[in-house]
């Protein structure tokens, strides 16, 4: 009996930052345990032309690599072909579409706490690690 992995897209705002993070932490976790896949997808709501160069730093400080990676815009087919969209920050707005669930992350903000730069960039990709492997585990029931 095959089973499908589940998909997850990850959404923000310019897709250009936090979800591009969330979609490559996941495909680590994917990479990682090869025996509980996990499709993973990204998207913007408003997609930018490039990612936050801070973003990609602080995930290739982990060993992840998301230069290769193009923005893209949100649509209802990627929303429809999608097990669970995840929004990352409160800026971005998905509507439920096709039965796809959608939940919203309320994701670290350091610079509302007036840290930026570098440091900004590292406690917003701690935080959405743990998240992202939380996740990790509930779609795919591992341990």
């Amino acid at each position: 009996m095959t089973t499908t992995a589940p998909s997850v897209l990850f959404v923000c705002v310019r897709n250009g930052g936090k979800s591009q993070m969330a979609a490559g932490l996941m495909r680590q976790l994917v990479a990682a345990h090869p025996d509980h896949p996990v499709r993973v997808g990204s998207a913007g709501t408003r997609a930018g032309t490039s990612l936050n160069a801070q973003a990609v730093e602080s995930l290739r400080e982990v060993g992840v690599d998301i230069g290769d990676q193009r923005t893209r815009q949100l649509t209802d087919e990627l929303v429809q072909d999608a097990d669970l969209v995840v929004v990352l920050g409160d800026e971005a707005r998905v509507e439920p579409t096709g039965g796809t669930a959608v939940e919203v992350w309320e994701t670290d903000e350091p610079s509302t706490r007036g840290i930026e730069g570098e440091e900004r960039m590292r406690l917003v990709r701690d935080d959405i690690a743990a998240r992202v492997e939380q996740l990790h585990r509930r779609l795919t029931g591992r341990g």
